[in-house]
């Protein structure tokens, strides 16, 4: 079935296939779930947050490669937090509606969107590097962690433009790894980076078209390469938790925005212990 038949409204077909891919791996790779129209359609506020024609609050406008500190026309990795936030307009669009039925098809029922970002490279580069992580090294554990965090292309994602970059079956190892933050101070910068040995590790990089999506659970080591391309590499990610985790999250004041503070869930279930 081509992407144009898999497209049926507020739905994309998953295949029994695909579905076994993202257990085995803890990823996988979705074509054309949204079209060139839709595409077009939301490219111009995407645009509009990225350029800080929106505004969006403190640290949730920042550079993911460098510190907080860094000016904004030197950003490498322009990162907006929460858009759905900062630009209501947004809630309820085709990426949430049609990932929202991602979720479903990949890790069960009960699963609502907990946040969105985006995520975009300058070109020319080479340090907009997203270091290896687990997505659960930033968040709370609690009892329900299944996830689907969607990564929606808005440019054909290469090696040389930086695409995702996976270590299929990490999400199977008993514990998440050492992580450390990439700068050495979470004050300077809200980024981790994890123990990964690429000369070890099993490292797949998934280059993808405009349009598709890859999908990643909470646990899969993941991260990106530079940008030493002469064109933008531009993501818009949405993710998928459990209702009650969400609804956890939220009751004890982590809402996903990097103006919380780091240490905001000491002693309430941060996953310390694996930093």
């Amino acid at each position: 079935m081509d992407a144009a038949a898999r497209r049926q409204g507020d739905r994309y077909l998953v295949s029994d296939e695909e579905v076994t891919a993202f257990r085995r791996d803890g990823y996988v790779h979705l074509r054309g779930v949204l079209s060139t129209d839709e595409l077009a359609a939301l490219e111009p506020d995407y645009e509009r947050l990225i350029r800080g024609e929106i505004p969006v609050d403190g640290k949730d406008y920042c550079d993911m490669a460098g510190d907080y500190a860094r000016a904004r026309d030197d950003y490498s990795i322009v990162n907006v937090m929460l858009p759905r936030r900062y630009f209501p307009a947004w809630q309820g669009n085709i990426l949430e509606r049609r990932s929202a039925s991602i979720a479903a098809q990949l890790q069960g029922a009960g699963l609502e969107l907990d946040y969105d970002q985006l995520l975009a490279k300058r070109p020319g580069k080479a340090d907009a590097v997203f270091a290896w992580h687990q997505d659960l090294a930033y968040w709370p554990v609690t009892p329900d962690v299944r996830t689907a965090t969607i990564w929606c292309a808005f440019d054909d994602s290469t090696v040389e433009n930086g695409c995702m970059r996976f270590l299929p079956g990490s999400h199977r190892e008993p514990r998440l790894r050492p992580h450390r933050p990439v700068t050495g101070d979470r004050e300077e910068s809200h980024t981790l980076v994890a123990h990964v040995d690429e000369a070890v590790d099993l490292v797949r990089c998934v280059e993808i078209a405009r349009g598709d999506v890859t999908v990643h659970d909470e646990r899969v080591v993941h991260g990106s390469g530079g940008n030493t391309s002469d064109r933008w590499r531009r993501a818009y990610i949405v993710a998928f938790r459990s209702a009650e985790t969400v609804a956890w999250e939220r009751a004890h004041g982590f809402t996903h925005s990097h103006n919380d503070a780091p240490d905001v869930l000491d002693g309430v279930g941060f996953a310390r212990d694996s930093l």
